[in-house]
């Protein structure tokens, strides 16, 4: 499998967005996360309470819609992938105080 950039991912995901979808980039976004992270939910729930085998491939494939969702939804915010992902981590670090999670600051967060 060849590497790609977020930013690379997002603009070829944007090309696969229908146009319907193109008219509330948001909406559409938000609404597909739900749909495609409860279906990642569902795989986890059946093995875990179902007995099912966890099947890794269909979990990383379904993590895949919500990145194309994710990818959709920052486009309609006008911001890239290494955007947010970069806001999500400074927040991440200024809330942990440093490079590892500390579980007192997560119980006893402030948010800014």
């Amino acid at each position: 499998m060849a590497k790609i950039s977020f930013d690379e991912y997002q603009k070829e995901a944007y090309d696969l967005i229908s146009e319907e979808g193109r008219k509330n980039l948001v909406l559409n976004g938000v609404l597909g996360l739900a749909g495609e992270s409860g279906e990642c939910a569902d795989l986890v729930k059946k093995h875990l309470f179902q007995g099912h085998d966890l099947d890794k491939e269909k979990l990383a494939l379904e993590l895949g819609d919500v990145l194309w969702y994710i990818a959709e939804t920052a486009s309609g915010l006008g911001m890239s992938l290494e955007e947010v992902a970069s806001m999500n981590l400074d927040k991440l670090h200024r809330r942990f105080g440093g490079n590892r999670f500390v579980a007192d600051r997560s119980r006893n967060r402030k948010e800014s």
